[in-house]
């Protein structure tokens, strides 16, 4: 096989088809993908979900992980802040001519990887090639199903209500401090915390916690997710600045750049927002669970100013945050 995508590979002939079976075929190998229909039939149920998104990261490969397993962990983290279980993915790969063989063959077997490791089937996909200087992006649609007990789950943005703890699953930054150290050449120990949710949601759901609203922490940060849930239910959202987890390396990156952590993305973290009585035993379930070490509360939901988020700071002030204004960085999904 050639090193690099030419044009003919999207044409639709023996190239096409060279690129299908020889690489993409036999990463995703299933079952289902191994038929090669133009429509995937799978077991599905009553309550499903569904979610779509495009992954366009630069650079394509980086310390954590690779546009291949962020593009299953953006995907499925999406299905699990619903409730659902992840269960089937589609892909499509937009590739520029000049792509690297090789470099897709790693982010295909990365991609695969995550998707077992997320326990979900890519059941479908497609390809094209476009001109361009080879670089290549990624689209998913995930499905998701509600069987047994999760039929009965309304997990959703309008839920938090009076008394709620807020939680996150973990540190704040390192995803977005990891791609842009990678595109300006900042040499570094930070790591793209790059992660399927699937064991953390699963355990929380299994022990009965009576989540009200989750978020996977993306774009525009922890600040933007929670202004949006707080509008969502008309509640007031209060955070501790003390309590906020961000490593040292993210916060000396921080003061480098003059960026602010609450409004960096992760890729493999969740904000929770559940009765406050069962904050404690939440949390000792997060950290139990894979990727969810450095899990705490961080704040409370109140109803004096509906439709705000605050953050206490170490001096006892209070800082009014909204939405991420502007560009935060391009191309961090």
């Amino acid at each position: 096989m050639e090193d690099r995508i030419r044009m003919v590979h999207g044409s639709g002939g023996s190239a096409t088809n060279e690129l299908i079976s020889d690489l993409f075929a036999r990463a995703f190998q299933s079952e289902t993908l191994d038929r090669m229909e133009d429509c995937a039939i799978v077991a599905g149920t009553e309550r499903i979900a569904v979610t779509t998104d495009s992954f366009v990261v630069t650079p394509v490969e980086f310390p954590g992980g690779d546009i291949g397993r962020l593009s299953v962990c953006g995907t499925v983290n999406d299905l699990l802040m619903r409730g659902a279980q992840p269960k089937y993915l589609t892909c499509g790969f937009i590739l520029q001519e000049g792509t690297s063989i090789e470099v897709l063959r790693r982010v295909a077997e990365s991609m695969a990887e995550t998707a077992r490791e997320a326990g979900v089937q890519i059941v479908a996909g497609d390809t094209k090639v476009v001109n361009g200087s080879g670089e290549f992006y990624i689209n998913t649609t995930g499905v998701g199903i509600f069987d047994g007990d999760r039929s009965r789950l309304d997990i959703c943005a309008a839920g938090a209500k009076e008394g709620d703890a807020i939680l996150v699953s973990g540190n704040l930054g390192d995803h977005h401090a990891a791609i842009l150290s990678g595109r300006m050449g900042i040499k570094n120990q930070i790591v793209s915390d790059c992660a399927p949710l699937c064991d953390m949601v699963e355990r929380l759901l299994a022990a009965g916690i009576h989540i009200h609203a989750m978020r996977d922490v993306t774009r525009g940060g922890l600040a933007t997710v929670l202004k949006e849930l707080a509008e969502a239910a008309q509640k007031t959202f209060t955070l501790e600045q003390e309590l906020l987890p961000i490593t040292r390396q993210v916060q000396d990156f921080c003061g480098l750049l003059g960026l602010d952590p609450l409004y960096m993305g992760n890729e493999g973290k969740l904000a929770a927002i559940l009765p406050g009585e069962e904050a404690e035993r939440a949390v000792s379930i997060m950290r139990e669970a894979k990727y969810g070490g450095n899990a705490c509360r961080i704040g409370t939901v109140t109803a004096e100013e509906p439709g705000r988020l605050l953050l206490k700071t170490r001096i006892g002030g209070l800082r009014s945050l909204d939405v991420l204004m502007g560009e935060g960085l391009p191309r961090i999904c």
